[in-house]
């Protein structure tokens, strides 16, 4: 009977202790490998997520393409099957039109740049636009500038990258500016792209030190050239409707935790880059410089920025970006 007693006063007991609920585990996608300067800040989301929310949030990530090609995974958030996707902003821009400004090429002078691009009154404008789309951007990855490699031969002035078959993202502009120049792009999904280099299907690509570094393109790849006609920003998007299913303050920690990311992403790039680019030069890479690089923006903002000005918003918007850069 005691015993009886006793255990009906623990269950008792029991009922009156709330139960302990389960941690909402949201997923994350990305193109590059966890060592990238995306898994960079991926990683850095994660941990100030999990801590902001006492671990009430937790974040699973899903590298290198695991949930599929950056366009889709940007559909798969707007659709609401994904909770975040971390992409190059060209995989962006179908969605999206006039976030096409900032792939405009030589739009971006320096990093300087990159950074008023995507705070501030120019921040507030992109998020918007994602808006129209279903998008909410919540982090940017500063990554640099995407730099061309080839297997064909050093690249050194505009002659040398005529005819060359060089892997671009889904961006029409990205595109143009290289047929601009006499290079011969294809539009190829990301996941795609080492096996193409390797088979010679492709010449070559270009990407910033860090994702040419992680991608490990320095063993299929002999050349690169620093060419700074493209500052790679790779925005962390979420689903505006998924982002609405939120409480006030989950949202307001994710925000939170995206800004700060951010902020990290900048530093992790601008001491990283430096060391990727030693490991591809150790990796048997040559590193060119352009001695004709002032022909390359010639051709890029006489014919390019013209044929995308109606894409972009119109050049009276493309002008007011450029106000803000102080140009």
């Amino acid at each position: 009977m005691k015993y009886g007693r006793v255990l009906l006063l623990v269950a008792a007991a029991m009922l009156l202790v709330p139960s302990q609920s389960p941690a909402e585990t949201l997923r994350l996608g990305m193109g590059d490998p966890i060592d990238s300067d995306q898994g960079a800040l991926a990683q850095r989301f994660k941990q100030l997520v999990e801590a902001y929310s006492d671990g009430a949030i937790t974040v699973e990530l899903f590298p290198g393409g695991e949930l599929g090609a950056e366009t889709e995974m940007v559909q798969n958030a707007r659709m609401g099957t994904l909770d975040f996707a971390l992409v190059g902003i060209g995989n962006v821009t179908p969605f999206a039109q006039r976030l096409g400004a900032l792939t405009m090429p030589y739009i971006i002078e320096n990093t300087s740049d990159a950074v008023k691009m995507t705070t501030g009154p120019l921040g507030q404008q992109w998020n918007e636009i994602a808006g129209e789309a279903g998008l909410q951007i919540v982090s940017w990855t500063y990554s640099n500038f995407r730099f061309l490699t080839n297997s064909v031969r050093p690249v050194t002035k505009l002659e040398d990258v005529k005819g060359m078959k060089v892997r671009v993202p889904q961006n029409k502009i990205m595109l143009a500016t290289y047929e601009a120049w006499g290079a011969a792009p294809i539009a190829m999904a990301w996941p795609e792209v080492f096996t193409a280099l390797q088979q010679k299907v492709i010449d070559g690509q270009d990407n910033p030190y860090i994702v040419n570094y992680t991608m490990k393109f320095h063993e299929v790849q002999d050349h690169l050239t620093e060419v700074h006609y493209n500052y790679s920003l790779q925005p962390l998007v979420t689903g505006a409707r998924r982002m609405a299913q939120f409480s006030d303050e989950q949202k307001g920690l994710l925000e939170r935790a995206g800004l700060e990311a951010q902020m990290y992403s900048l530093m992790f790039q601008l001491e990283e880059a430096g060391k990727a680019k030693q490991g591809m030069i150790d990796g048997g890479i040559e590193v060119h410089a352009l001695e004709d690089e002032d022909a390359w923006i010639k051709l890029a903002k006489d014919k390019v920025w013209p044929m995308f000005y109606d894409d972009v918003g119109g050049k009276d918007f493309l002008d007011s970006v450029l106000k803000e850069l102080g140009r």
